[in-house]
């Protein structure tokens, strides 16, 4: 038997995980089919089986790296708008614009996050468990720890950093990532900035020293 070359071999194995992350992304979990995820990548379902024997292990891998990459943005918005907040009002309303950027930059993956959100009664609940914790769990806990540096300063009044942070994300950007059905409906600036204004000022009432 001739071995393929292994360049070759890692290329097919990329266009076969692009290929699952586009369908994934159009189609959803459960129409994601070895045959579908063959046809867009060129290939043959025989080709993606020997890559990928098991689907469901492919689409969730597809759905944890993408996540990751998601919660990896918004550590770094966090950072960046967090540091060296002086104005709290301003600060947090900057930080929740930034929150949406993701919607924009991250279009694929919220597209997968819609219809993953659909289909989440068939969803294997180890699969579901992964995703959450890989994705939006994993963002709360780096925007917590940029929070408590937040408080430490005396610009807010936090017990618990982790409940701030998830109050913070349910207050300020959800409101508008709601509306928007995950950035499938993007709303005018204006209304995107009175949701952002009206949740900042909620928080502070809420952890104002």
């Amino acid at each position: 038997m001739i071995e393929r070359p292994p360049s070759r071999t890692a290329e097919e194995r990329r266009s076969i995980v692009r290929a699952a992350r586009t369908v994934l992304a159009r189609e959803g979990w459960s129409r994601c089919t070895r045959e579908a995820t063959a046809a867009e990548a060129g290939t043959s379902p025989d080709t993606v089986e020997q890559h990928f024997p098991d689907q469901e292990e492919l689409l969730l891998s597809v759905l944890l790296d993408s996540s990751a990459s998601v919660a990896a943005a918004l550590a770094a918005v966090a950072e960046s708008h967090l540091e060296e907040i002086t104005d709290l009002e301003q600060g947090l309303a900057a930080l929740g614009r930034a929150w949406l950027a993701p919607l924009e930059a991250f279009r694929e993956h919220f597209a997968i996050v819609r219809h993953v959100s659909a289909e989440v009664t068939r969803l294997p609940i180890e699969a579901v468990e992964k995703w959450q914790a890989t994705g939006p769990r994993q963002a709360r806990r780096e925007l917590a720890l940029r929070l408590r540096r937040v408080a430490a300063r005396g610009l807010l009044d936090i017990a618990d950093a982790d409940q701030a942070a998830e109050r913070f994300i349910l207050l300020v950007p959800s409101g508008v990532v709601q509306r928007s059905f995950l950035g499938a409906l993007p709303l005018a600036k204006a209304e995107s900035d009175a949701l952002i204004a009206d949740g900042v000022a909620d928080f502070i009432r809420l952890y104002r020293p």
